[in-house]
């Protein structure tokens, strides 16, 4: 496949270009309905539907290697309970959980921000990042997909559904309940700092969150399971039909975890966290100041060449003879180039010229913030 090569026209039965006429064509396409629909619902529609495929995928790989860890565990014909679990069997549920978030979070989080965990969404929106007519629609819509990926889950792998949270190793009810609390913290306040926040490491924002629900299913799952989210928990439950009397803990623990998570976010946001170290964003800065400049710079040697080239075409005009022909002159204008009969050539060579340098200019100022980006220092911006 040729990237270069322009998008080949492509029509589809049901939907229409923007400007309303059907047929092949390389412009966006809209469904019949979607012009009648004010833009705060289509927003909401499209971050809905981004949030429940991302929440299904999320899901569907976590549940999938946790199913994977314990048929191997179980595959000796002893039962769970008698087998007990392995550090091995832990980092394996573990990574499947950290990796899929990591994943999908990265791919999603441009249509409706690769939530995919009630407890996260209600904490965006106790800070303020999301509305709550958003976050409840997410909340039900992430619901919705925890029990879709569960229930594919059962249908895909043989054997019965083994992913459901429970409490283990001697685990109480309240001990189950605090673990829940801190873990989800943990989760939440990684998300508010590293994406919630923006800054220079916002787009790698999905690695730390990965790594984050790692180190956290690498101490929960053998003691609670590792929720950390209602809508993992929920979903195999409905889809095996059987709660625990302590399920509820996999709600109020989240939940609670969120709001700690929010409410320390929101100490250091009063205190104004950033002057206690305020140099850690100073080469980001810096970065798009340098832009700035070169944009401006860029602007005006544009200016500067329709100058020359009026002014070249007026001192033209003003060496016509009393018959009306141009009168040549040899050797170069006021603009150092070569002016043929009609003067295009030197147009031509003079644009050319100023868009080669107005580009240097431009490539060596994204050269040198891709430096930065893969490693530079700030010696080398200068």
């Amino acid at each position: 496949m040729n990237i270069n090569q322009p998008l080949q026209a492509f029509s589809l039965p049901f939907a229409k270009t923007a400007a309303g006429s059907s047929g092949p064509t390389t412009q966006h396409l809209r469904f019949p309905f979607a012009h009648h629909l004010p833009d705060e619902v289509r927003t909401h529609l499209i971050a809905m539907s981004g949030e429940y495929v991302g929440t299904v995928l999320f899901l569907y790989f976590a549940l999938s290697g946790t199913q994977v860890a314990n048929t191997i565990r179980s595959s000796a014909g002893l039962t769970v309970e008698e087998i007990g679990a392995n550090p091995q069997q832990l980092q394996y549920i573990a990574l499947s959980f950290g990796f899929s978030l990591a994943v999908n979070a990265w791919v999603f989080f441009r249509i409706s921000g690769g939530l995919f965990n009630p407890a996260v969404t209600l904490g965006m929106c106790f800070i303020g990042a999301l509305s709550w007519t958003r976050g409840t629609l997410l909340f039900i819509t992430q619901i919705l997909g925890g029990m879709t990926a569960a229930a594919l889950v059962s249908c895909m792998f043989p054997g019965p559904l083994d992913v459901q949270t429970i409490l283990g190793a001697g685990t109480s009810i309240v001990q189950g309940l605090f673990i829940e609390i801190f873990l989800t913290a943990q989760l939440v306040f990684t998300i508010f700092m590293l994406a919630a926040e923006k800054h220079k490491s916002t787009f790698i924002a999905p690695v730390g969150i990965g790594l984050s629900l790692f180190v956290a299913e690498m101490t929960g799952v053998y003691f609670t399971g590792g929720s950390l989210n209602p809508a993992r928990s929920f979903g195999p439950a409905v889809v095996n039909n059987h709660f625990h009397g302590y399920h509820w803990i996999y709600w109020v623990g989240p939940i609670l975890g969120a709001l700690l998570a929010a409410g320390f976010y929101k100490f250091i946001k009063i205190l104004e966290y950033e002057t206690a170290y305020p140099d850690q964003d100073a080469v980001l800065t810096e970065l798009k100041r340098e832009k700035e400049i070169l944009g401006c710079e860029c602007g005006n040697r544009t200016h500067g060449t329709a100058t020359g080239v009026m002014e070249s075409e007026i001192g033209r005009e003003g060496s016509r003879g009393t018959d009306g022909t141009v009168v040549e002159k040899e050797g170069p204008t006021s603009l150092g180039v070569g002016v043929g009969a009609n003067g295009r050539e030197a147009q031509g060579v003079v644009d050319g010229n100023r868009i080669q340098e107005l580009q240097e200019a431009l490539q060596d100022g994204n050269d040198r913030e891709r430096r930065y980006r893969v490693g530079g220092t700030a010696d080398e911006m200068v």
